[in-house]
């Protein structure tokens, strides 16, 4: 159970960071998300299939953040 609420906080932070415009938090919170979750995956608190979702779809949001607030 800790292991699935410290993921799932760690992701909500992400976003966060992401919507208030600060990147590099963004992008240090989503490594410590995508550790949490692995860990989650691997000690049976997340289905595996689940994680690589959550993951993929993070990640895919922090590099479009990322991109629209960079200068072409």
């Amino acid at each position: 159970m800790p292991l699935r609420t410290k993921a799932k906080t760690l992701v909500a932070k992400t976003r966060t960071a992401m919507s208030s415009g600060s990147i590099e938090e963004a992008e240090e919170n989503a490594k410590a998300a995508i550790v949490a979750l692995d860990k989650a995956a691997q000690k049976g608190a997340l289905h595996r299939a689940n994680v690589a979702r959550r993951k993929s779809r993070l990640m895919k949001q922090v590099s479009a953040s990322k991109a629209k607030t960079q200068p072409a």
